[in-house]
């Protein structure tokens, strides 16, 4: 069932007002999807949109073209566009770039991190086992996955994975939902940050691709459940 974004009367979302009103109007509506203002399933309406973002329709006419090129979003009918719902195989595929490039990530980040980077990724990693909730824990694990990109020191990289992240939203709830997540991420977690510390490149890159996997059983565990309830 498809819902609409949150009521008129709710606080409007921010627009960077540094950047062009159309590209203000996408990265809004990027950012609402990244922080799960808009969901899988949502509808989005122009004139919704626009009056949320306190701009004309026109602009967010242009966002919902951009978003539709991208895939992030699909026509509903006469009933707009949507937030895309992302099937087994491509959130498989999704997960499975992942692996890839996160794996490639944590290589570098234990070839090129300082001292300083190992126990920055220390605190954040035990910040992240110390989260009480779904979402603080989710945005504990976004803090490290970013860190140790920064630390891998390759701008490639960081533009493929960036491209990546944009799609991450469309996975809807954090795997962080399934009960025996939290405490096998956060075992996952020390593996990847102690392998970069001990300067263990094959180590720090299998290690991150063992914690992907278990992200990607944890979604599909998820899925199935929704599938049967």
């Amino acid at each position: 069932m498809t819902v609409d974004p949150e009521p008129s009367g709710a606080d409007p979302w921010p627009i960077d007002p540094s950047l062009p009103l159309g590209e203000g109007v996408y990265r809004a509506l990027q950012d609402a999807l990244q922080k799960g203002r808009l969901a899988p399933g949502d509808r989005l309406r122009e004139e919704e949109i626009a009056r949320r973002l306190a701009v004309s329709r026109t602009p967010v006419r242009e966002a919902f073209a951009r978003l539709l090129a991208r895939r992030f979003v699909e026509p509903a009918g006469g009933r707009g566009i949507v937030v895309r719902t992302l099937d087994i195989g491509e959130v498989t595929e999704l997960y499975m770039m992942r692996e890839i490039l996160e794996g490639a990530a944590a290589r570098l980040a234990a070839r090129h991190a300082s001292e300083f980077e190992v126990d920055t990724l220390r605190e954040i990693e035990a910040g992240f086992e110390a989260a009480g909730d779904e979402a603080s824990r989710a945005e504990s694990n976004r803090h490290l996955h970013d860190a140790i990109v920064r630390v891998a020191r390759n701008r490639y990289l960081d533009a493929s994975l960036e491209e990546l992240k944009d799609a991450l939203p469309l996975l809807g709830r954090t795997t962080f939902s399934v009960p025996e997540r939290p405490q096998a991420a956060a075992a996952e977690h020390r593996a990847v940050v102690d392998a970069i510390a001990s300067r263990d490149l094959d180590g720090a890159e299998a290690a991150a691709r063992a914690h992907i996997r278990g992200a990607l059983r944890a979604r599909l565990s998820m899925m199935r459940i929704a599938e049967r309830s």
